[in-house]
């Protein structure tokens, strides 16, 4: 018979071991087994196991009364009344002496490893349907800190046990359908982390409010982590970018946003832990550098690799030693079960006027209701369901309210406290962190609450009108013209990533000046110009810094890179500052800078500024957060582009400037691209050309200039037109003269928007792109596709050149005939480097570019990230009726990228003529690939085994004559031209 483990040390278990320790005390034991030789540290520790739970359940028909208990739950008693007799019960039941024992014995041996009397150790329950992919269980039972001492332990482990049957610990698994005595309870015991001392914090392998994975986000604050879960404190967030984290010599941390945190818990004299305040030092000092960031971030790459899921994992650092340490580890729940082939946005569709409060927003989504403001939890019955919930802050007893609430806003916390964690798991809306809801917002007062407006939460009075929309993104069609987006609110960027956009458009720096830097750069620079209202607050603002100029290039820097991390590796043209003068002057110490003018429209603006003595510092320092972003971050796609520059004498200034503070067109993969918005930059198109990479079309200036019309002139409204032939026909002559010299051309405003038939003309001109705001992109991706189809037929190609000629007279006669031709990049990967599969995605890439195609050959191990390609190819070797494993990792690791892309698969196998003389079907594996990724064709070609083709069983059938090369070049050739015809439109 086995002997019964009543405890057993996390080195000896892992996440196999779920249905014994739980989901917790399992992944404890997988990364201290698994880890650590790749530097994960996990403070060391023990768990009781579900067999000792049992025990105890078995004690005096312990188990009998609790059935009893939930039987009457479900006869109408109330649930606190039910969860108080069953932890009275729980708690009256000794635990068994055999587990007392194995519990002191397992401390007494931490105690000696630690070399210590009665180490301070964390105890933390484990259920076992914890943690698991489809349900977190996290924080429904309780947890002590700094336990010091047997009988302290002992105690703790038996609260631990009760705690399993917490109200809300029950309302859950009642909701979720789990069988409560189904559910066991593991509790781990592990060495403290002296982060009392320094801080503590959790971080997620993605961002946690709209699931874009490229990211890790940690939140720190002092003290133990307690508060930050909790909620109690507005912590420090970081983001760190994920490919930049692959190269060390890139800084991969690109946004650093510091917390108020006011309190923090600490350890208390005659109780475990207290909570106090913080100091004013503390409030404004980041808990964490960029190395630790940095080591912590490697860490959870590190976990989730190893799990091959997104994760949710809490740290700490020890005050004493410096060390950091990863203190618990779960699957990610909530993003991760979402839908990424489909888009639900909610928007406002009226003017909501003020925000009675703002703070963080939890969710995507727009709740209403009258407000119930509540200090602590009530009995369900006294809250209305669809109530907005008001409080300071929520743990896990507000849970059965908190799923009857159409929304909730709280005091304190922040994006990983309590109430943003649940409100994300119930989907229902929240604003967090607002400092002052529970003294604006009154009892019985409507509210709507909107989280659909970026990364502010914002409280608007009266219930106001709103939509909900639901996009396929597999559903949208796949278009010859470029679909971009135009962003601005850098904390919004990543709500957008589903969307299959081929970039950024538009990027504008004026937003992220005037809502994250808050200040006149001039002003940062020279505070002797400001008078004492204006110096003051300049000093608030950048408090901490010794270089004010430092804090424009942080806050810039850290605005663009969210951007540009959010639609990587695809282009995101950032545009320079275009503030006219009377919006710099508006500008915290912007009125002593700024002239005042009659007409700013056509002032002192865009390029002008960049070189004059009166702005030139303020350029330098766009110039240096630029390339910190391209250089440092390693955000290598992001495109410059300069606004108004209206002759080419100033276009040659503003690049010596930029030149001379190291951002050189052309070095590190550097495009500058101008506005074609003065008619100047139509007339001189060719000259421009010159001198930048690419034209974005502002399609308000152009027709401004093009008309005399003031844009903001009511009494003209009725000229301005962008369908106004003169700036219709400034668009065909700018499009054709740019492109023959190799130039892009795209459009960046609102018309193609709102008027489809305008989207029609632009792809009939022949535009490489268009960029439009996040919520048209659909629309606006539906129109482009009507267009190109009414114009080209279901291939949306254009009729072939008859003879070939100069690469650039026949582009420009194919854009002056309207024909659509984007330069298309397609990847070519092969699943075995040896033998004929990597042969032929050769001989395809070779031909797709004869054909005039950006085509890249790459093995499927070297295949990351296949967002910088407009097309896949993929190749994989056939053996005894399986596909390449090479290849169908690479498929199924890109495989939410390669839904929205063209794809073709084709197979290397036979080693003989067969697949010559007919087609052959795709195997199994390589079906369900097609079916998966929604591959357009498959191919089978001939196999080859030479004397060169490495293995013992290439060697042994060359021995008997079995091998030789079945591959047919015509036949590959003749799919490629195929593929070509598909992608680019011309045979």
């Amino acid at each position: 018979m086995a002997t019964t483990r009543r405890v057993i040390p996390f080195e000896e278990l892992g996440r196999r071991d779920i249905g014994r320790v739980g989901g917790k005390n399992a992944s404890l034991g997988e990364m201290t087994a698994h880890l650590a030789t790749a530097g994960v540290r996990v403070p060391p520790g023990f768990a009781t196991t579900a067999d000792a739970y049992g025990e105890l359940l078995a004690g005096h028909g312990l188990r009998g009364r609790i059935e009893e208990q939930l039987g009457r739950l479900h006869e109408g008693v109330l649930l606190d009344e039910v969860g108080a007799a069953i932890r009275s019960m729980i708690l009256a039941e000794p635990l068994p002496d055999a587990l007392r024992t194995e519990i002191v014995s397992a401390y007494e041996q931490l105690a000696r490893e630690r070399g210590r009397e009665a180490p301070e150790v964390a105890v933390r329950s484990s259920a076992t349907a914890e943690d698991l992919p489809e349900a977190s269980f996290a924080g429904q039972q309780e947890t002590y800190l700094n336990v010091r001492g047997s009988a302290q332990l002992l105690e703790s482990v038996h609260r631990c046990y009760a705690s399993l049957f917490t109200d809300r610990a029950i309302d859950y698994r009642e909701r979720l359908g789990f069988d409560h005595l189904s559910v066991a309870l593991s509790v781990g015991i592990q060495v403290m982390v002296r982060s009392d001392l320094a801080g503590a914090g959790v971080m997620f392998t993605l961002d946690p409010e709209s699931g874009f994975p490229e990211v890790i986000v940690v939140s720190a604050a002092w003290g133990l982590g307690e508060t930050v879960v909790s909620g109690q404190v507005d912590p420090d967030e970081y983001t760190v970018f994920k490919p930049s984290l692959k190269d060390p010599s890139l800084d991969p941390v690109i946004d650093v946003r510091i917390g108020a945190k006011r309190r923090k818990a600490v350890y208390a004299a005659h109780e475990l832990t207290q909570t106090v305040d913080t100091t004013g030092e503390e409030r404004s000092r980041r808990v964490l550098t960029d190395e630790e960031v940095r080591l912590l971030a490697d860490w959870a790459m590190t976990v989730e690799d190893h799990y091959g899921c997104p994760m949710d994992l809490e740290w700490a650092k020890d005050g004493l030693t410096g060390d950091l340490w990863i203190v618990q580890a779960r699957p990610e729940t909530v993003q991760s079960r979402r839908r990424a082939s489909t888009l639900r946005r909610c928007r406002l569709t009226a003017p909501p006027g003020e925000a009675l409060v703002d703070g963080i927003a939890v969710g995507e989504a727009i709740g209403r209701g009258p407000v119930v403001a509540l200090d602590s939890p009530v009995d369900l019955d006294r809250f209305p369901a669809g109530g907005v919930l008001v409080t300071g802050i929520t743990d896990p007893d507000w849970e059965p309210i908190m799923k009857r609430a159409s929304a909730i806003v709280t005091d304190h916390g922040g994006r990983t406290s309590h109430a943003a964690i649940v409100s994300r798991e119930l989907g229902v809306p929240a604003v967090v962190g607002t400092g002052r809801a529970t003294q604006v917002l009154h009892d019985g007062q409507d509210v709507t609450v909107s989280c659909a407006e970026g990364g502010r939460g914002r409280v608007y009075e009266g219930l106001l009108a709103y939509e909900e929309t639901e996009t396929e993104l597999a559903d949208l069609p796949a278009t010859r013209t470029q679909v971009m987006l135009n962003l601005a609110d850098p904390s919004a960027a990543f709500r957008w990533w589903r969307l299959p956009a081929d970039g950024v458009g538009l990027a504008r720096l004026e937003f992220i000046v005037a809502h994250q830097v808050k200040a006149h750069p001039m002003a940062l620079l020279h505070p002797e110009r400001l008078d004492d209202q204006d110096r003051c607050a300049i000093d608030q603002l950048a408090e901490g810094y010794l270089d004010r100029g430092q804090y424009f290039v942080d806050r810039l820097a850290y605005g663009i890179a969210r951007i540009a991390a959010s639609r990587w590796p695809s282009p995101v043209v950032v545009r320079t500052s275009d503030f006219k003068t009377n919006e710099y002057a508006r500008l915290l110490g912007g009125r002593p800078f700024e002239p005042v003018e009659a007409n700013p429209m056509i002032g002192w603006r865009g390029a002008s500024r960049y070189y004059s003595d009166g702005y030139r510092e303020g350029f330098a320092l766009e110039c240096r957060a630029l390339s910190r972003v391209r250089d440092e971050m390693g955000l290598t796609n992001v495109i410059v582009m300069i606004p108004f520059c209206r002759t080419l004498e100033e276009a040659d200034r503003v690049l010596d400037v930029m030149a001379e503070e190291g951002l050189r067109r052309g070095e590190n993969g550097l495009k500058v691209y101008v506005m074609a918005e003065i008619p100047a930059n139509v007339i001189l198109a060719q000259d421009f050309a010159e001198r930048f990479d690419g034209f974005s079309i502002g399609s308000n200036d152009l027709t401004q200039l093009t008309l005399g019309v003031d844009r903001d002139s009511e009494a003209l409204a009725h000229v301005f037109d962008e369908n106004n032939p003169a700036v219709t026909r400034s668009i065909e002559i700018l499009v054709p003269r740019a492109q023959s010299v190799g130039r892009t051309v795209g459009l960046c405003g609102q018309r193609p928007s709102d008027d489809p038939a305008f989207t029609e003309f632009l792809v009939m001109a022949g535009i490489d792109s268009i960029s439009v705001a996040p919520d048209s992109f659909a629309a606006v991706k539906q129109h482009v596709a009507a267009a190109e189809l009414k114009g080209y037929g279901a291939d949306r190609r254009g009729p072939a050149p008859k003879s070939p000629r100069h690469r650039g007279e026949a582009h420009q006669e194919r854009r002056e005939r309207r024909i659509v031709m984007t330069s298309k990049r397609v990847l070519v990967a092969y699943g075995t480097k040896h033998g004929a599969t990597a042969g032929i995605a050769e001989q395809i890439g070779a031909t797709l570019r004869e054909d005039g195609l950006d085509a890249v050959v790459l093995s499927a191990d070297d295949v990351d990230d296949v967002r910088g390609y407009d097309a896949v190819v993929l190749g994989g070797a056939l053996y005894a009726g399986h596909w390449s494993r090479k290849a169908k990792r690479c498929a199924e690791r890109n495989a939410g990228y390669l839904k929205h892309r063209p794809v073709w698969l084709f197979s290397s196998g036979p080693v003989d003529s067969s697949a010559e003389q007919h087609d052959i079907p795709p195997v199994r594996a390589v079906a369900q690939q097609m079916e998966s990724l929604g591959a357009r064709e498959h191919v089978t070609f001939g196999g080859s085994i030479t004397a060169h083709t490495p293995g013992l069983i290439a060697k042994a059938l060359v021995r008997q004559g079995k091998g030789g090369d079945f591959r047919n070049p015509e036949r590959i050739q003749t799919w490629a031209h195929h593929i070509s015809d598909e992608l680019a439109g011309l045979r």
